[in-house]
């Protein structure tokens, strides 16, 4: 297995350490579909003031949110440049964003609490307020400005509203792209003033392809493993090369057959969730991407039902929940895995 690759700290939370962020990232796998849907609006002179970018995590969906900057900011909504929005690495416009320079984009994320130096859980209210400043702001040279949330998903309350505040009331020559991994906790009226774009999951072929490219080193037999695993995601994969993510990941993919958890293993289990850098964030990652297998698996043979889409939502709300007001690993995953247990012994998992 590849050497052991770990979540950036801080100022980027959502790159994997040896890999290129996707700001950085010029190739965009698997997304025809979606990339020609946003070609079509922004190269006829029409595009979204708002656009939900959805899916699940890893797929590109940030990738494809700095394409469409990229070309917005260097080409603005005309045909002028490529019909995949494609801007080369060598363009001033590309430098300037993967330098973070750019002056006609905004990028916001979880910040940094100041007192403690880590990472907040939550994209807050003041984040979001600085929206209306930046789109107050003359365009440069008569350009675009574009504005990437990511994650969505990450908004307190508050936030929401105050996005909801701009969503109203659109600028001019502007885009606001939203990323989100699960569309439907936005707020109605924020989907409702939006347009969303859905992303798919790769297939196997694709993260095999993928895979081979960026982690050449490892076997072949360990990347089909991840290919297994990662359900899709390019992104999971990549956090699941590191020996504790895949151990975190096949103890998520255990939890699905216990009737009857053992508490001691449980209690083991929290113990190394706790340990690892952002472990807790990555174990419910995990577990929500083996229930929504599971789920799929189980409606795919006539077995699906209520009680299961009722479990992953009650178990992706118990680890945002966790995520938002810092609660104790051990808590969280002994919930879950009562949350799992019970379902099992009712035939609902």
């Amino acid at each position: 297995m590849s050497p052991a690759r770990k979540m950036v700290e801080a100022d980027e939370p959502d790159r994997i350490e040896g890999f290129a962020h996707p700001r950085e990232t010029y190739a965009l796998i698997g997304q025809d579909e979606g990339l020609a849907r946003a070609a079509r609006s922004i190269r006829q002179g029409r595009p979204p003031q708002g656009l939900m970018i959805a899916g699940p995590p890893g797929i590109g969906k940030a990738t494809l949110a700095y394409r469409i900057a990229r070309y917005l900011l260097r080409y603005g909504a005309t045909s002028e440049g490529p019909a995949d929005l494609s801007v080369p690495s060598n363009d001033i416009a590309a430098r300037q964003v993967e330098a973070q320079s750019h002056p006609g984009l905004l990028v916001l994320k979880r910040p940094v609490n100041e007192k403690t130096g880590r990472l907040m859980n939550v994209v807050s209210v003041d984040e979001i307020r600085r929206l209306r400043n930046f789109f107050a702001l003359s365009s440069t040279s008569g350009g675009w400005r574009v504005a990437i949330i990511d994650s969505a998903d990450e908004m307190n309350d508050n936030a929401a509203n105050a996005l909801l505040k701009i969503l109203e009331e659109p600028p001019l020559r502007a885009m606001l792209m939203l990323i989100a991994h699960a569309p439907g906790r936005q707020l109605p009226t924020i989907r409702s003033r939006t347009q969303r774009l859905d992303l798919k999951p790769l297939t196997d072929e694709m993260l095999t392809a993928g895979l081979a490219r960026l982690l050449p080193e490892a076997k072949a037999e360990d990347r089909a493993v991840l290919v297994r695993l990662a359900q899709g995601s390019l992104g999971l994969a990549l956090k699941l090369a590191d020996e504790d993510g895949l151990e975190l990941a096949r103890s998520a993919e255990g939890l699905m057959e216990a009737r009857n958890p053992d508490i001691k293993a449980m209690l083991a289990l929290a113990d190394r969730v706790a340990r690892a850098q952002d472990g807790l964030a990555h174990f419910g990652e995990f577990l929500i991407q083996a229930l929504s297998t599971r789920i799929r698996s189980r409606a795919a043979a006539g077995e699906g039902d209520e009680r299961s889409v009722a479990l992953w939502e009650r178990v992706a709300t118990i680890y945002a929940r966790a995520a938002e007001v810092y609660l104790e690993p051990r808590q969280t995953v002994l919930s879950s895995s009562a949350a799992i247990a019970a379902a099992k012994r009712k035939g609902a998992l």
